[in-house]
């Protein structure tokens, strides 16, 4: 199934199906009450251009995004191959959804685009092993991790702040159950800038597949229903090319991934 949060007329965001041209309501008030407990379908379809789309999981318990997780993007920026996954923090003022904007505040020139894989996490896992980690997943989205270079290298290395400014997780359009999506290190990858293609790659290329990145950080963290594990980026951003390419004011920016839709944001400088 692709699954949305949506709502129609200013009314209360619900979840739904999509179908035929149209979303199926289900009666779920929020996708963390749909993973945990599902609901049947409920009511007359709404065409999709009635529906605003939203982003899909509202406010979960974590937001995960992993570092250096292609080594082609880890060499395009200088770093060394890492030996664990690198890992670090988003919020939930972050996300927002398709078609809503990226807003870069005054506080940083160097917004950065990443087209990333994010996984659902489906059920509460704790030290699961590698095997049966996927049995874990509810499903996967497109994900931009909206990056503040000068705020990122200028301060020290501080990764959890300039991934976290207000509006930086672009999520969406839905969640393809991970029956849409068997093996997601299958998966092409790209980013789209003003209708260029900025990053185009395969998920094959991890350096730390799904399933591994479960299992570590379920490792001491709880995952529970909900989470979400952003899980890496191509070679192909903006900081890393010559000369330099960073997000304004009027850009529209778009991350593509094979069987997840397209999740386009416009980009606005406050």
């Amino acid at each position: 199934m692709k699954l949305v949060t949506y709502s129609v007329g200013g009314g209360e965001p619900r979840v739904g199906r999509l179908q035929d041209g149209a979303v199926q309501p289900l009666g779920a008030p929020d996708m963390i009450s749909y993973i945990r407990g599902g609901g049947e379908p409920e009511g007359e379809p709404v065409p999709l251009e009635e529906a605003r789309l939203h982003v899909p999981v509202l406010n979960p318990q974590k937001i995960i995004a992993i570092g250096l997780n292609y080594e082609d993007h880890a060499n395009e920026t200088g770093a060394p191959i890492p030996e664990k996954p690198i890992v670090f923090a988003k919020y939930a003022n972050t996300l927002v959804g398709a078609g809503e904007e990226v807003r870069i505040p005054p506080i940083t020139s160097q917004a950065d685009y990443e087209a990333e894989l994010a996984v659902v996490i489906g059920r509460e896992a704790k030290n699961v092993s590698e095997e049966e980690a996927l049995e874990y997943v509810f499903g996967y989205t497109n994900c931009n991790d909206v990056s503040s270079r000068d705020l990122q290298f200028s301060e020290g290395g501080q990764w959890t702040r300039s991934k976290s400014l207000d509006t930086f997780c672009p999520l969406g359009p839905y969640v393809a159950t991970r029956d849409e999506i068997p093996d997601p290190q299958s998966l092409r990858i790209r980013s789209v800038l003003n209708g260029e293609v900025m990053q185009d790659s395969n998920t094959s290329k991890m350096i730390f597949p799904v399933a591994r990145l479960i299992s570590f950080l379920s490792t001491g963290m709880t995952l529970v229903p909900g989470d979400i594990i952003a899980t890496g980026t191509p070679a192909g951003v903006g900081f890393a090319r010559d000369p330099k390419v960073f997000l304004k004011d009027g850009d529209e920016v778009s991350i593509e991934i094979e069987g997840l839709g397209r999740l386009t944001n416009p980009v606005r400088e406050e």
